[in-house]
């Protein structure tokens, strides 16, 4: 109600209102290295390692990449399409669009990480166009609570505190030092 007085000019200022009041700060994330996020692709396995790769270097969610079909990477033309993502609800995978509209894109794949895709293509991945890109050693989907290699790896490269979702902000860091934007 204050707001709208406010905005019809009934009082100067909202008595109500509190600065920085409902907003918590979340503490910065860690960016790893360009050394670390290599460190940690070796460690993961290498049933694991383009996973890390692109995550970092196309900035790919975990449920996207979860979700992402062969037919999805273009490594001719260096591209992975992002069109939809996998979620759990209720302790079952839901097959969804994207975190938002923009979710949905094509996103340039870096040259020094196709031969790790052609390899993980051939050797881990599904058959066929619609098979999935990642799955777990007995084919099953892999699901983050269950994917245990990541705080090994982590120990292993001696990277701490480090989440999956923060190679996403590795990657981005990673590009804006380059000169790149996020246009």
């Amino acid at each position: 109600m204050f707001a709208t007085a406010v905005d019809d000019d009934v009082i100067r200022r909202n008595p109500c209102r509190i600065p920085g009041a409902g907003t918590e700060p979340s503490p910065e994330r860690p960016v790893a290295t360009l050394a670390q996020v290599f460190d940690l692709a070796d460690a993961v396995g290498p049933r694991s390692r383009a996973l890390v790769l692109l995550a970092t270097f196309t900035g790919v969610r975990w449920g996207e990449a979860m979700a992402l079909r062969r037919r999805h990477l273009n490594l001719t033309n260096r591209t992975v399409r992002i069109e939809a993502a996998l979620s759990e609800s209720g302790g079952q995978l839901v097959l969804g669009p994207p975190k938002s509209a923009a979710g949905i894109r094509t996103v340039a794949i870096p040259a020094a990480i196709i031969s790790d895709l052609r390899h993980h293509l051939v050797t881990y991945a599904e058959r066929g166009p619609d098979g999935r890109v990642f799955t777990g050693a007995k084919g099953a989907t892999v699901r983050r609570s269950n994917w245990t290699v990541w705080r090994r790896a982590c120990l292993k490269a001696e990277v701490e505190d480090l989440h999956f979702h923060d190679l996403r902000h590795t990657g981005n860091t990673l590009a804006a030092a380059t000169g790149a934007s996020l246009r």
